[in-house]
C-alpha cells in the first residue's frame, strides 16, 4: 500500500507521544511523516509545550502502574481538561475510559464510554479489516485490531466514528470515538501506511495550538533542542 500522506502541518506543532510502552517509534514515524514534530512523553516537564499527546498501545495495566510510578497520571489529566487534544490507540483507549464493563478502576478516566479489554480476544485472534471512518471520507479503513478491547456503550457527549461488524454475534462494535478534542481507537493506526487518522488527531492539536494563539494565552516555550527525531528535509 502506498502511504496516504497530505504534509500540510507545519514543524512547529509539537505532538508528544507517551513512551513507557507500545509502539511510539510508529507513532513518532506517523506525526514526522505529515510535517509535524515529535517528542517522547517519559516525565511530567516532557508535556511542556506540547499542542497533543498520543498514548500507544501496550498492556494497560502496565501503564497504569507506569504512569504511576513516573507521576504522570495526574499531569496529563490537567493538561487534557485544559484542552490539550489526546489519542489513545488499542490500550491507549482504555487508559481514557471512565467505566469498565469489568468494573476495574479507571486509569485517567478522560472519556464518558465503558471499555471492555481484549473483547476481541487473544494476541491469536489478531486480525484486520476495513471499517467506514465517515469523518475520514469515503474510502475505507484498513484497521489492525491486536487483542483489541471494544466500547460497549457511551455517554451523551461521546461521539461514536466508527464501528466494526461482529458476524459472531450479528452486532456493531465501537471501535473508535471522540470526546472534544479527545479520541480513541480501539485498533493499530500507527501500523499502517494509511496516515488519515493521525491527521485528524493532527487537525485537532493544530486547532487548539490556534485557539491559544488567539487568546492570547500561548503556549510554553520551547526550542528546536527539546523536540526528538524532527523531520529531515531535502
Amino acid at each position: 500500500m502506498n502511504k496516504i500522506i497530505n504534509a500540510s502541518f507545519s514543524n512547529d506543532l509539537l505532538i508528544g507521544v507517551l513512551a513507557l510502552q507500545g509502539g511510539v517509534m510508529e507513532h513518532k514515524e506517523a506525526i514526522l511523516s505529515l510535517g509535524a514534530s515529535a517528542r517522547e512523553v517519559k516525565r511530567e516537564s516532557d508535556l511542556e509545550g506540547l499542542s497533543g499527546l498520543i498514548i500507544p498501545g501496550g498492556e494497560s495495566t502496565t501503564i497504569g502502574k507506569l504512569l504511576s510510578i513516573y507521576s504522570l497520571s495526574d499531569p496529563i489529566k490537567a493538561k487534557a481538561n485544559a484542552g490539550m487534544p489526546v489519542f489513545g490507540t488499542c490500550a491507549g483507549l482504555i487508559t481514557l475510559a471512565k467505566n469498565f464493563k469489568d468494573n476495574d478502576d479507571s486509569i485517567l478516566g478522560l472519556m464518558d464510554f465503558v471499555v471492555l479489554r481484549n473483547a476481541f480476544g487473544r494476541q491469536v485472534d489478531s486480525f484486520e479489516a476495513d471499517i467506514k471512518v465517515p469523518v475520514l471520507g469515503d474510502d475505507p479503513y484498513r484497521a489492525v485490531f491486536i487483542r483489541a478491547p471494544w466500547i460497549e456503550s457511551v455517554g451523551d457527549g461521546t461521539r461514536v466514528l466508527a464501528t466494526y461488524k461482529d458476524d459472531s454475534y450479528d452486532c456493531d462494535r465501537i471501535v473508535m470515538v471522540e470526546q472534544g478534542s479527545l479520541l480513541a481507537c480501539a485498533f493499530h493506526p500507527e501500523l499502517t501506511d494509511d496516515f488519515r487518522i493521525h491527521r485528524y488527531f493532527l487537525d485537532k492539536a493544530r486547532a487548539w495550538k490556534e485557539s491559544l494563539s488567539k487568546k492570547g494565552e500561548g503556549q510554553d516555550e520551547w526550542s528546536l533542542e527539546m523536540v526528538d527525531d524532527q523531520a529531515q528535509e531535502g
